[in-house]
């Protein structure tokens, strides 16, 4: 009798036990997971780039000589602001100055000669018509003087060449700005069309910056501006140092390359900056951003919502009216700050799940909080209307 009473006083321990075990296990069986989300919404965007880019010399003269000597002088300074037309060299002028007389003096030799031909010809005419003299006398004496006429003019030719080339040995400045370093200096010997220059003048300001963006960018830009209602963005170009700092005047896209860089695949475009403190050097590395165009009804969501698979395909969830989660494919554009600029797979008013996505699956339950993000970046719970008026109540 008591064996019986003890071994029924187990079956109903065991019970009890199970039946506490199985409950809390049903009742968190049934339970709704709590989930945050964001209302998506749309908000003006500006497509800006960032491109690394060069600084070039807005105008750049190679300084060589013209014709060959000893250069007597350097008439500037190294590094200075020079102007167009300025005396930079002087090559000694002797031989040039020599030829030069001597062009001259044949000339006029030309001109006297020219001058007696005309008198006799003129002479022989008249006794043709006399005939005083044989018609081989007047064809001979008429020879020489449109040979002595022709001749003016071939020597006015070699004086002018020698006018120019006693010129050349001026070494004057092509255009305005400033010189560099000078390759040579008094005594050296320089020679016509030399191959390396004697100094270089580079015109400073404005100045340019060439940038390079990939074709395949430049054509995804186009075909984005053209499916979407996008506007076209701004010329204005902005720039940051080698240091970081960031360069204080804004510069202008001037133009885009026609062609595409066959070793590299990129484009080639090229702003204009004003450059009155000299700041920006022709070399100097530097990363522009200039803005490509303008979404006005862009999706911008915090990247935490959204998801890669695998294969490299980017998917979000999405909460529906009956609270059920969906899973969308979307498709991102590029990354803007802590956020993914969308450009498909969602919607303006559309709530994305940004947090507790490891407690669901599509089509699970889900209860929803509603959650901003902050300046930081951090999730913070928004009170609904009728949240903060049962809150008031209950209080």
């Amino acid at each position: 009798m008591k064996y019986s009473s003890y071994i029924g006083g187990l079956v109903l321990i065991t019970a009890l036990v199970s039946g506490c075990q199985q409950e809390p296990a049903a009742m968190k069986g049934s339970s709704v997971p709590a989930v945050s989300y964001i209302t998506v919404t749309t908000t003006p965007y500006h497509m800006d780039s960032k491109m690394q880019a060069r600084v070039v010399a807005s105008q750049s003269a190679e300084v060589r000589p013209q014709v060959s000597g000893i250069i007597q002088q350097r008439l500037f300074e190294e590094g200075s602001l020079v102007e167009q037309g300025q005396l930079l060299y002087q090559i000694d002028p002797a031989t040039y100055q020599s030829a030069y007389n001597e062009a001259k003096a044949n000339l006029n030799s030309a001109k006297a000669s020219l001058n007696t031909a005309k008198l006799k010809d003129q002479r022989y005419a008249k006794l043709i018509k006399l005939e005083g003299i044989s018609q081989q006398d007047y064809d001979d004496a008429h020879a020489a003087y449109l040979e002595a006429k022709a001749n003016i003019d071939k020597y006015k030719a070699a004086l002018e060449t020698a006018a120019i080339n006693l010129e050349y040995t001026k070494v004057k400045a092509s255009i305005s700005g400033h010189i560099g370093i000078s390759s040579v200096t008094q005594g050296a010997l320089v020679t016509a069309e030399q191959s390396s220059e004697l100094a270089t003048i580079r015109t400073l300001d404005p100045i340019y910056v060439d940038m390079t963006k990939s074709s395949t960018e430049l054509l995804k830009l186009r075909q984005l501006i053209n499916e979407k209602e996008i506007k076209q963005g701004t010329t204005a170009v902005t720039l940051s140092l080698e240091d970081g700092s960031t360069y204080q005047h804004e510069g202008q896209l001037k133009m885009q390359e026609v062609s595409v860089d066959t070793s590299t695949g990129s484009v080639t475009l090229r702003a204009e900056f004003p450059n009155p403190e000299g700041l920006l050097l022709p070399g100097m590395f530097v990363r522009a951003q200039v803005n490509e165009a303008v979404d006005e009804n862009a999706i911008l969501v915090p990247q935490q919502g959204i998801y890669h698979s695998a294969d490299g395909t980017a998917y979000a969830y999405v909460i529906g009216d009956d609270n059920r989660v969906e899973r969308r494919t979307v498709q991102t554009m590029s990354a803007v700050d802590n956020k993914w600029v969308i450009t498909s797979g969602l919607s303006a008013n559309d709530k994305l799940l940004v947090e507790g996505s490891n407690k669901i699956r599509p089509g699970s339950e889900v209860k929803p909080v509603h959650v901003e993000m902050d300046n930081n970046g951090s999730m913070v719970t928004v009170m609904e209307s009728n949240e903060t008026n049962a809150t008031k109540e209950g209080a």
